[in-house]
């Protein structure tokens, strides 16, 4: 057994700790919310932010990120984006050395542009980001947690800790994870299938069918693999499950938090009403921003993510933005 650390205690935090509790190692949730912590140690239960699913016995919470990390010998991340530079300034100084840091959070910090590892270097240093992995891919916490049969990636600088997390952690029975040495791709294939998903949700919004749906999806990849080969990674990593499979996923499941904001906007709901009736953190929202400033900063041309900017924070019309989608200039389909 080994003693599992998760800073997080969102649904898709709250999951993950079920998962590898549900393997027998003790885990211990650090909650920011009082009451969310004591729903996990008390009721066995996250009533806010996963209600419905019981929670091991050995699984177990605190507001207290000390007691959490103390003798941690695996730690996950779970955090929203725009608050691990600030969660990991105040808490990370107790994660142990030398243990393995998992991040299953997908965003791009803005005002910076790094992504989740980058930002884990500059705080932690060189040394400890060598222990670091991202895991992403296509997975609903719902069903990780029904324990639908769900596969994963986990990329990482060093092999040998990237197959250490992907073996003993997270490949048991309906939960597989595959390895890759792509870190930088791992994470930005998380990151920007959020905002293509506002884009697809958008035009669900709007009554349009599976033709504009396929068609944001098979673009959207293009976008992304354009800004990962720009940004060093490897572009087949969008091929696999980062890219493609966690693409697919968000822009068609009805589970997925960014879909169903862009089918609020499609609908010509205010983004801060949509955002307030899901009542849960939509990544692909703050994430818009720092996607279209790290294209225009690399020279990347983004047209779904610059119109998906244009609807979230310039009040532009989902359908104006579709209409001038569909209007640009053509071209060749392979044009990079």
């Amino acid at each position: 057994m080994t003693k599992v650390a998760v800073l997080g205690a969102g649904a898709w935090g709250t999951a993950l700790a079920k998962l590898l509790a549900d393997k027998g190692n003790p885990v211990i949730v650090w909650a920011h919310e009082p009451d969310v912590a004591e729903s996990i140690r008390e009721a066995h239960e996250n009533s806010r932010y996963f209600p419905g699913f019981s929670l091991p016995t050995g699984l177990t919470a605190t507001v207290h990120a000390e007691e959490a990390l103390r003798d941690a010998e695996l730690v996950l991340l779970v955090l929203p984006s725009h608050v691990t530079r600030a969660v990991l300034t105040e808490v990370g100084r107790f994660i142990p050395d030398g243990v393995p840091v998992v991040s299953a959070t997908k965003g791009i910090e803005n005002d910076t542009l790094c992504l989740m590892h980058e930002v884990f270097a500059q705080v932690m240093g060189d040394a400890a980001a060598r222990r670091y992995v991202a895991l992403s891919g296509p997975s609903f916490a719902k069903e990780v947690a029904l324990r639908h049969p769900t596969v994963v990636v986990i990329g990482g600088h060093d092999p040998e800790i990237v197959a250490r997390v992907q073996l003993d952690f997270f490949s048991e029975g309906v939960f597989r994870a595959y390895g890759s040495d792509d870190l930088t791709g791992v994470e930005l294939g998380g990151a920007l299938k959020n905002v293509i998903a506002i884009a697809a949700g958008a035009a669900d919004g709007l009554g349009f069918g599976y033709n504009t749906r396929a068609a944001l999806i098979t673009r959207g990849l293009a976008e992304i693999a354009k800004l990962a080969a720009a940004k060093g990674a490897h572009p087949l990593t969008m091929a696999g499950l980062a890219g493609m499979g966690d693409l697919v996923l968000t822009c068609t499941g009805e589970l997925s938090r960014n879909r169903t904001i862009g089918f609020a906007l499609g609908q010509g709901k205010r983004l801060d009403d949509a955002i307030r009736e899901l009542g849960h953190v939509a990544e692909g929202v703050k994430t818009a921003e720092s996607a279209r400033d790290l294209s225009r900063k690399l020279g990347v041309e983004m047209p779904i993510v610059e119109q998906t900017y244009s609807v979230l924070f310039e009040a532009k019309a989902a359908r104006d933005a579709m209409n001038e989608l569909m209007v640009r200039p053509a071209r060749r389909e392979m044009d990079f």
